[in-house]
């Protein structure tokens, strides 16, 4: 079972202290907030719906170091959200990691594809998550 993905990319280990999450799912949410708190000092924000995100990154309402970005939503795929933000100027630049359910390679290479600067698989276990996030954020 593949657990983290981690493509040749020169970010590779760049650390965040800006962190969105956009995924549909408020449970999930909630579990990555708590992981993340328990890691690191980084700010942290969510917001369910992908076509919101997108308006208010578009609007400079919010800007976050990184993205973590869910591919099973309605409405708006990951991968439809990825398309959309690498066409905009000035939101192209920010690193998205897709941080999803699926393990399959042939969407991993899309997403890759599409512009995902890496992909996580969603863990099955609360200190996997913490590993995973302690990765890409500051130390508390």
């Amino acid at each position: 079972m593949k657990e983290l993905y981690t493509p040749e990319v020169p970010n590779k280990h760049r650390t965040y202290s800006n962190i969105l999450q956009i995924d549909d799912d408020s449970d999930d949410c909630e579990l990555f907030m708590e992981a993340l708190e328990s890691v690191s000092m980084a700010t942290y924000s969510a917001i369910h719906d992908p076509v919101e995100a997108l308006r208010k990154l578009m609007q400079g309402e919010i800007s976050p170091d990184v993205i973590f970005l869910d591919l099973n939503m309605p409405l708006m795929s990951g991968l439809e959200f990825l398309t959309e933000i690498k066409k905009e100027e000035g939101l192209k630049e920010i690193p998205i990691i897709i941080f999803s359910t699926s393990q399959l390679d042939d969407i991993i290479r899309e997403a890759i594809a599409h512009g995902a600067d890496d992909f996580i698989s969603k863990p099955n276990n609360f200190n996997d998550l913490k590993r995973i996030l302690s990765q890409y954020t500051f130390s508390v």
